[in-house]
């Protein structure tokens, strides 16, 4: 995911999160968007930039509402509430938050506490074979710490930008 594309998921996914979107409503939309045929501009670079027009398959879908809910339960790790929500329903289900409240946790307490900006992908890798009992590509798991410390920085900045 381009620098500008993953700044514009997140803050998307922030004002969801603070609009009190649900990872499955989120879903249902998707799948209702899918299932109409609807077609959407992609991006694809071959030396250049071209716009093509695409259908939503089902991966995208589970991929899109993985990592909103990633967003969401980072925001949850957060020691001060930094976004403010409109809705008492919960962001994600009780699923979902137990999958991945350990992975954000790992990378939310690396970057408040010690403030750091990245963490070994092995240490990842043993919280999923904890919970999941398997770990993902050390690529996937590398793209999904970016997401989490990227929203960290939207959502509670700790240092200037440069």
């Amino acid at each position: 995911m381009s620098s500008i594309v993953e700044e514009e998921f997140i803050s998307a996914g922030v004002n969801a999160y603070a609009l009190g979107c649900t990872d499955e409503g989120l879903r249902k939309e998707l799948i209702a968007m899918k299932e109409s045929g609807i077609e959407i501009d992609v991006m694809h670079s071959y030396g250049g930039s071209t716009s093509v027009k695409s259908k939503i398959c089902a991966e995208e879908v589970n991929e899109c509402i993985l990592w909103l809910s990633i967003i969401f339960i980072t925001i949850l790790c957060t020691p001060q509430p930094t976004i403010v929500r409109w809705s008492s329903t919960p962001p994600v289900s009780d699923d979902v938050l137990h999958q991945w409240k350990g992975f954000c946790a790992l990378i939310a307490n690396a970057y408040f506490i010690r403030g750091m900006a990245w963490l070994p992908v092995k240490t990842l890798q043993l919280e999923q074979m904890a919970v999941a009992g398997r770990a993902e590509e050390p690529s996937v798991v590398a793209s999904r710490m970016r997401l989490v410390f990227s929203t960290l920085e939207v959502v509670s900045p700790q240092w200037p930008r440069v």
